[in-house]
């Protein structure tokens, strides 16, 4: 039957990543310069002194990612106000061979912006300012350091959406998004940031400054270079600025949360979905009822949206332009798959505050993790049909083992994110996971990075989702445009032996 919805979205216990005593990839740690005094004298004088940090204490966030998984050894952190004081910087670092991590937000999953070694700490937090916004084209210019949910807000104010939506948008950067080729709740709607990006100002690591930070919905004059940008994760040029295309805010929300018995009545779901729904489709997200469990143990004011429990639940979100409309569209379609015995129950959030409990519910389910104890995090993109058979192999692998298998994600986007709850960490357990769930990944030609990013969890593993044509094209480009090697090493590419 349907309801309607009453009230009801960290940190890790894995693995802590120090400075390695071979390369992670690219080049190795004895190929760079060490910091010394007249360096810091050179960046306090572009900078001043409250953007030049070398405390230990002040330098704790900017070494240790958010889940307080991987931990640098940086002494200095910098904090540059302008794109030119990023390319003096740049300039300087490639000159004397410093390595720079890039820095955001350092939300990310893979410690990607977080130092391996003794890396500068590149960080772009005073760089947050809205540059431009154009009401008539849909478009705002900001520069790299200006957080998700302040663009989010100026988007909002003047009628339109921004097309990415995160669980971290209070914190997480928009350059660290568009470095990281973010994908987030809004993807089935909007696509990937490789289409909504329209132009980047970035530096190179010998400090030139690339000013492709056009806001044209067009422009076909050659090699449309931003695009190397996107997803590059800091070690091809640093992003300083970028301009995004904004569709419209729609008029209408409307948000569905259905109990499913079987991940075939999921995938059937879905495909109903896209027929009857159509245009005014904007996510489908599904989780276990084991990540529901989990999420009702650990997370703070969540409570089940049903009054009963299946084996898996769906978000189904709306909006378009006319209520009425999209209304009778949404209702329609529950009774149809109700009626066809594909739904076992579900709940129509009747207003904004319903809608925000139950996304609570599925953007929650990363902090109960972290509360649960230690968890081994897994971002995995596979043909649909067979992206669950991953979490039972998963819970079949790890029968002997104390862990809590459980699985949630972006179903319309073929992206499941398999996360392993343990007590505590446990070694049996992660060398039962890595390689296995890579390899398991490449036999089904999935991606072991759906849109985490490869960071310097996972460069060992590239070859898994790449061909090794693709991975040496990578090395010639990161050869000509950083010849050095300065820019964030040890993530992305394989180590060179």
């Amino acid at each position: 039957m349907l309801h309607v919805a009453r009230g009801c979205v960290a940190r890790l216990g894995a693995r802590v990543l120090r400075a390695p005593g071979r390369p992670l990839s690219g080049q190795s740690a004895a190929s760079y310069a060490k910091l010394v005094d007249s360096d810091v004298t050179y960046f306090r004088s572009i900078l001043g002194d409250n953007d030049v940090i070398t405390d230990a204490s002040a330098l704790e966030p900017y070494n240790t990612d958010w889940m307080k998984k991987y931990h640098g050894n940086s002494k200095l952190a910098l904090r540059p106000r302008s794109t030119q004081q990023v390319s003096q910087i740049l300039k300087h670092c490639n000159e004397r061979k410093l390595a720079v991590v890039p820095q955001g937000g350092n939300t990310g999953l893979v410690g990607g912006s977080v130092a391996v070694a003794d890396e500068v700490v590149l960080s772009l937090s005073g760089m947050d300012k809205i540059l431009a916004f154009d009401e008539f084209a849909g478009t705002v210019t900001v520069q790299a350091g200006a957080v998700l949910q302040a663009v989010q807000e100026k988007a909002e104010a003047h009628g339109y959406a921004f097309p990415l939506d995160l669980g971290a948008k209070g914190s997480c950067q928009i350059g660290g998004n568009v470095a990281t080729n973010a994908g987030g709740l809004r993807f089935l709607r909007f696509g990937s940031l490789h289409g909504t990006v329209l132009g980047i100002e970035a530096v190179l690591a010998d400090g030139t400054i690339i000013d492709n930070l056009s806001t044209l919905k067009k422009d076909n004059t050659g090699y449309d270079i931003k695009q190397l940008f996107i997803g590059s994760e800091g070690t091809l040029g640093v992003l300083t600025g970028v301009a995004i295309a904004l569709p419209k805010l729609p008029n209408s929300i409307q948000l569905a949360y259905l109990a499913l018995d079987s991940y075939a009545s999921v995938l059937k779901v879905f495909k109903e979905a896209k027929g009857h729904l159509a245009e005014i489709l904007s996510a489908v997200e599904f989780l276990d009822d084991q990540a529901l469990e989990l999420t009702l143990a650990h997370l703070h004011g969540a409570r089940n949206p049903l009054e009963t429990r299946a084996p898996f639940y769906m978000l189904i979100e709306v909006s378009g332009s006319n209520e009425e409309h999209d209304s009778a569209k949404l209702t329609g379609f529950l009774e149809h798959v109700m009626e066809a015995g594909m739904v076992s129950d579900g709940t129509l959030a009747a207003d904004s505050t319903q809608m925000a409990a139950v996304w609570h519910i599925r953007e929650g389910i990363s902090e109960a993790l972290s509360k649960a104890g230690a968890v081994y995090k897994y971002d995995i993109s596979l043909p649909l049909p067979e992206l669950y058979d991953l979490v039972t192999d998963t819970r079949a692998r790890l029968a002997d083992e104390d862990a809590n298998v459980v699985a949630f994600g972006h179903i319309g986007d073929g992206n499941v994110h398999l996360n392993i709850s343990t007590p505590t960490k446990s070694e049996s357990v992660f060398n039962k996971l890595e390689p296995w769930v890579f390899e398991w990944t490449q036999k089904r030609r999935g991606s072991i990075s759906a849109e985490h990013g490869v960071g310097v969890m996972k460069p060992k593993y590239v070859h898994l989702s790449k061909s090794k044509e693709s991975i040496e094209l990578m090395k010639k480009l990161k050869a000509v445009m950083d010849p050095n090697g300065i820019l964030n090493p040890y993530k992305v590419l394989p180590a060179t032996e």
